[in-house]
């Protein structure tokens, strides 16, 4: 539910980019969640499904957009690849064709669970922020902090996420594929202490590993072009998501990142309300930060993560 005092005017529902891959039962999941939300079918779904890598991928590869057109009908658009781009390369097109043809878009992976009042919280952030160059992103979810037990704020911070987010054109222009400056990192103590937000956790490691070709990540570029931005995103004060996908299932869940949602609670029916000031609010950032840091398994997962790049 968001709070009725929010009399923005609101616009055109913005589109769902819906990003699917072999993962059948997952996306029935994540489909269920998503025609449950409140004013669903006020929104265009597109369905963009990569094509399979080996042949041991083409039946889930099938399953999955079986399960896409049984559940979502003539009302989608569906937009299937033959080849196998990978999940950067289907996400950049997809947030490029949806924002150049509606202005906006929300993108989910098939592996999120929406709290009810999710495209509710969306769209009235996407209406209230739109022309608010400084605010970069709408975030559905939260990392669970105290500090936030009894917010009903929005709150906004220096980074973002790829759990279930929305943009504007205007916004997205400043993606930069080619993540352009970011040896900085390695020459500038103080430049990569704020990336990596204050120690919390190592986001300079996995801006080198994409830039040295041993990953693929579209959020980790999206992020430093927020970061060279100095953007701002929208954040509700606790999930609307949870994530599933750390089963074993994905192809981009057992790495870093590894702990952050495991709660799995959502806000369900607790309003949120708008905040009319857009600015980082310090307490709030240091305490964000801190689950972060916790949520990663605190000092443990930082050696982890530092074995892994020394094996990598």
């Amino acid at each position: 539910m968001i709070d009725a005092s929010m009399a923005h005017s609101m616009t055109r529902p913005a589109p769902v980019a819906v990003m699917i891959y072999r993962r059948p039962a997952h996306l029935r999941n994540t489909l269920t969640a998503l025609l449950a939300c409140h004013n669903s079918d006020q929104h265009e779904i597109h369905v963009f499904g990569d094509g399979p890598r080996t042949e041991a991928d083409i039946e889930p590869v099938a399953q999955a957009r079986s399960v896409a057109r049984e559940m979502l009908g003539k009302a989608a658009h569906y937009h299937f690849s033959d080849q196998n781009r990978g999940l950067s390369a289907s996400v950049i097109a997809a947030v490029d064709q949806l924002t150049a043809s509606h202005g906006d878009v929300i993108v989910l992976e098939d592996d999120l669970v929406l709290a009810p009042n999710t495209l509710g919280f969306f769209q009235q952030a996407l209406g209230r922020y739109r022309d608010d160059d400084l605010v970069m992103q709408v975030s559905a979810h939260m990392f669970a902090s105290p500090a936030l037990a009894k917010r009903q704020e929005t709150l906004f911070l220096p980074f973002t996420t790829s759990w279930g987010w929305a943009t504007w054109r205007r916004a997205w222009s400043h993606f930069d594929a080619s993540a352009s400056g970011w040896q900085q990192l390695r020459q500038d103590r103080a430049l990569r202490r704020r990336f990596n937000l204050n120690g919390s956790y190592d986001f300079a490691a996995m801006l080198e590993a994409q830039m040295e070709g041993q990953r693929d990540s579209w959020a980790i570029r999206w992020y430093w072009s927020v970061f060279q931005a100095e953007g701002l995103v929208a954040y509700p004060p606790r999930s609307l998501v949870h994530n599933t996908g750390f089963d074993g299932s994905g192809t981009h869940g057992s790495a870093l990142l590894r702990r952050f949602g495991f709660d799995g609670r959502t806000q369900q029916a607790q309003p949120i309300t708008l905040s009319e000031h857009i600015s980082i609010e310090p307490d709030l950032f240091r305490e964000v930060s801190r689950a972060i840091y916790r949520q990663n398994g605190g000092l443990v997962g930082k050696v982890v993560d530092r074995v892994r790049k020394l094996v990598r």
